[in-house]
């Protein structure tokens, strides 16, 4: 297997009617790490993965595997595995036959079709009836079928969606061990908190085209920035002592302000010069779902009202 295929994807525009779907979407997908896809509904992340796919083909610019296009891609499971729908199978098919079917079409044989369903955990209900399957059933076929070619490169849409918590843990060493091995991996995700703990690099869509293309530290480092997390029980003196030396002071709920302007020492001598009394006064510990919310404030195209207002 060569470590040396990824995703390029350069320029890509795409309208369905009147509406734009991608506007200049550019970015690449490097092997040995996994890139989370993220952005809010409507931004482009499903086009951009059926272009790169054949399913879709693009206005203008092009999306290449491996250096190349996906319909000039001979046996294309080999080159890149995509999960993209995993309710897509025919519910009276045994989850094998599915997965036979498949590996025919590329001329796979049988023991790879058994080598797959023990990776994705299937190994005691791969004889059942696809339409039996629950979603995260569904998923781990999903999976085993994009497996199925040994790929270099591959894409995998939402693939934590049903799983239980067991199968949530078990995704994400196996996306890590892939990546260990060479592969560019290339997952679509709402789910910041799995995102965080899976993925290397980050890239944001909105509006169709690309706001954030970073790894993950770097965009947890950007988002934290200068502020300072504070526990105390006389949040209204500590304000009066920290605003004046040109801190902004926030109340984030409880005894605990988020301090931002202050360097953590600088909170710690003025709090202690002053007898204000603090149980924790640490450098604020961002979140990947912080940095997401910060970047597509403003490419947020379905926004639910607060209360019960209107949705604009």
């Amino acid at each position: 297997m060569t470590t040396r295929a990824a995703i390029e994807v350069n320029g890509l525009r795409k309208r369905f009617g009147p509406a734009v779907a991608l506007d200049g979407m550019s970015f690449a997908v490097a092997p040995g790490r996994i890139t989370g896809f993220v952005g809010p509904n409507g931004a482009g992340k499903s086009t951009t993965m059926r272009v790169i796919l054949g399913l879709d083909a693009a206005d203008e610019g092009h999306a290449l595997v491996g250096g190349r296009p996906y319909a000039s891609l001979r046996r294309p499971l080999s080159h890149v595995g995509a999960l993209l729908d995993a309710a897509a199978l025919q519910p009276s098919r045994r989850a094998r036959n599915h997965l036979l079917w498949l590996a025919h079409s590329q001329g796979l044989t049988a023991r790879r079709v058994d080598e797959v369903v023990e990776q994705a955990g299937l190994g005691s209900v791969i004889r059942r009836k696809a339409g039996g399957y629950s979603l995260g059933m569904r998923q781990r076929l999903g999976i085993a079928a994009a497996l199925l070619g040994d790929p270099p490169v591959l894409m995998l849409d939402e693939p934590f969606n049903g799983l239980d918590p067991e199968g949530i843990v078990w995704i994400r060493g196996f996306l890590r061990s892939l990546a260990a091995e060479g592969r560019a991996v290339l997952v679509s995700s709402h789910l910041m908190s799995e995102l965080q703990d899976t993925a290397h690099h980050l890239v944001v869509v909105g509006r169709g085209k690309v706001i954030a293309d970073a790894g993950v530290a770097e965009l947890l480092s950007a988002t934290a920035g200068d502020r300072v997390t504070l526990r105390t029980t006389a949040g209204s003196a500590a304000a009066s002592v920290l605003e004046p030396a040109g801190a902004t002071v926030t109340a984030t709920g409880g005894d605990t302000l988020t301090v931002s302007g202050l360097a953590t020492e600088r909170v710690v001598a003025l709090l202690s010069a002053r007898a204000v009394p603090f149980s924790e006064v640490s450098p604020h510990r961002a979140t990947l779902e912080e940095a997401y919310m910060e970047l597509t404030r403003d490419a947020v195209q379905f926004r639910a009202a607060t209360g019960r207002g209107e949705a604009r």
